[in-house]
This record gives structure tokens, sequence and C-alpha cells, in this order.
């Protein structure tokens, strides 16, 4: 069972984690009661302010539950909260499975995920099957927001918006599913406009959490808070560019970041990251390789790093891709070179402008 030193261990590694998505059972978690058995259930005190604090903080948040869909969807609205759940799991499977679908169709990791439930069964399983998961007993909801992990050090505009970003996200999926046509013909249907600006120190906030949150489209996994980011933001050694997306279906936010090392004659990518939500958009090329021309305009060979966290092997196929070629491999560690012969030009359906 998860005892009181079990989940206090299991609270404390919470402190090391980025938690993107908390998962909420229902029956006697949420609410009071079994929504199929009892005559009515009751919402659980204090958890609407709880779900529309997390909201507000830019945690997601979904649902996994051994219920009726329709009729647990249809309380879900009664009590207004339904928009604020992500693809609900409401269904007769494990909550494991339910967990896993979760994490795939946000496309984030498991150790990015809360699970809550009232059930010691449920948690004890959920753990075991998925040890990456922080578990949290419905006995502690009233100390949620308390928990660090629940408190990212900045909330910034691309946090409040998130839910609605991927709300967005559901609906460019539907369609593109619908579509009758190749990728490129879809993507030249969405009216995108990509955006590359010299971050400013209004951007900062955002660019930390770009660092600390993003872990497949990125580079090297490098972190950098917010005084080294406004450093290198000032600084004649370094550029720091940050990158914004949006189509005819809204905004995307600032969705990625590069940080460059200048030295006279020498350029190194230091840390190259684009949000996974814009994976399939083709951006991350366009941000690459406009750093590939910069470097040929300014006279100076250009190096990039790679650091493999077994989840960015996407990254280094881009950088090869773009004509990155190996000169260094030391354990973890690879340093490319691009000789800055073959650089594509920016796909005639994206709009793209540079602001300096």
């Amino acid at each position: 069972m998860i005892s009181d030193t079990s989940q206090l261990i299991n609270l404390q590694q919470a402190d090391k984690k980025v938690i993107k998505c908390v998962v909420w059972d229902l029956d006697n978690t949420l609410w009071h009661g079994v929504l199929l058995e009892d005559e009515q259930v009751s919402l659980r005190r204090g958890i609407v302010k709880i779900i529309h604090d997390l909201d507000n903080r830019g945690l997601l948040q979904s649902i996994a539950s051994k219920n009726d869909d329709s009729t647990a969807l249809v309380k879900l609205q009664e009590f207004g909260l339904q928009e604020y759940f992500l693809y609900p799991q409401i269904n007769w499977n494990s909550k494991v499975s339910s967990v896993q679908e979760i994490a795939k169709l946000l496309n984030i990791g498991l150790d990015a995920i809360a699970f809550i439930d009232d059930q010691i069964f449920e948690l004890e399983e959920v753990k075991f099957s998925l040890p990456d998961i922080l578990c949290i007993n419905a006995d502690q909801i009233e100390h949620i927001l308390d928990m660090p992990v629940m408190n990212p050090r900045f909330i910034t505009e691309d946090s409040r918006m998130r839910r609605l970003m991927y709300l967005s996200d559901i609906e460019r999926q539907q369609a593109e599913k619908e579509f009758i046509g190749t990728g490129e013909e879809f993507l030249a249907t969405l009216n995108m406009n990509f955006t590359i600006s010299f971050a400013k120190e209004e951007d900062l906030q955002r660019a930390e959490e770009l660092t600390l949150r993003t872990n497949q489209l990125n580079t090297t996994g490098y972190t950098y808070s917010y005084d080294e980011l406004n450093h290198f933001r000032s600084s004649e050694n370094h550029k720091l560019l940050i990158a914004s997306l949006e189509d005819k279906y809204g905004s995307y936010g600032q969705i990625g970041l590069v940080l460059i090392e200048c030295q006279e004659d020498l350029w190194t990518i230091k840390l190259l990251l684009m949000s996974c939500r814009v994976m399939s958009r083709g951006v991350g090329t366009i941000m690459l390789n406009y750093v590939m021309s910069l470097a040929q305009s300014n006279n100076v060979r250009l190096l990039a790093e790679f650091v493999s966290n077994n989840r960015n092997r996407m990254m280094y196929i881009a950088y090869k891709f773009a004509g990155f070629k190996e000169i260094k491999n030391s354990g973890d560690l690879v340093v490319f070179e691009n000789d800055l012969k073959r650089i594509q030009s920016v796909p005639s359906y994206v709009k793209f402008q540079i602001n300096g």
C-alpha cells in the first residue's frame, strides 16, 4: 500500500519534477459519491478553485475514470467543468492504460503527469506499472495548490493560454484527419505566420519555461535561469532567438528558442528547441536554416552541440538532414559542423518574418 512514509517520499520526489498534466479520477475524488450508484454526487469542497488555479498556472488537466462516458460528461457539464479536461479517458479500462493514452495524446512524457485517485489499489497499480508518474491520494487534494511541483516559477501569457492552445490543436488535428491531399497541401491551408525575434527582457520568463519543459525537440537539454538568459540576451558573445507561430486556428504562442555562442570566426549552437506541439509544422527546419544563413552572412564557421536524453533523437536527425556532419563524439556529447553550402528556402506556404 501507499503508506504515509512512501507518500511523503513520493511528494518529495515531486519537487524535482516538471508536471505538465494533472489526471483526475472522478468518483470520491473530484466529487463525493459514486455517479452510477448514488442518487446525486456533489463536488469536493474547493475543487472548482483548484481546477481554475491549476489551469491559470498552465497545468493541463485530464480524467482517468472507470465510469460511463456519456453520464460522466453530462455531469461535468452540469458542474461547468467539462472544458477544463483534455482527452478525458472515461471507460472501463485500467487506469494505467488510460493515463498512458492521455500522455500519448498530449505528446508528453509520463514523468510529467500527476495522477490523483481515492483508491489505494489504483494508485499502487499506476505507481507499479508507471513508476515515473507522481501519484497523489485524494485525501491530499486540499494541499495540491501548495505543492512546489504545482507552482511554476513564472506564469506567462503562454501558460495562461495553454489549454486553449491545446484545444486549437485538437481542432487542427481533426481538420488534418479529414483533409484529402498531401501533408504539404494541408500545411498550405493553415496560413502559418512564423516569426523569429531577438529575445527581449519580456520574453525571458517564457524562454526559461521552454528550457525546463521541452525534452523531445531539444538538442542538448541544457536549462537556463531567467538571469542566465538575460545575460546571454545582452552579451556580445551570444545570440538568443525566440520564435512564435500562429495560423488560422489561432496562436501557438512562443514555441522555439535558440542560443548561439559567438566567437570571432566560430559560432556554436548551444541549444535549439521547439515545442512538441509544432512537431509536424516544419518550423524547426526554418529556424535552423535561418541560423545557418545568419552564420553565412557573418562569414563564420557554424558548429552545433547535441546531447542525447533518450527522447530527442529527432533533433539529431534534424541536424543530419540539414547537412550537419559530426566532427566530435565524446560520450553523450556530439559536435556537428555545417559547411553552409546548402541552405533551404522557406516554404511558400509560410509567411516568415524577423524582428530585430
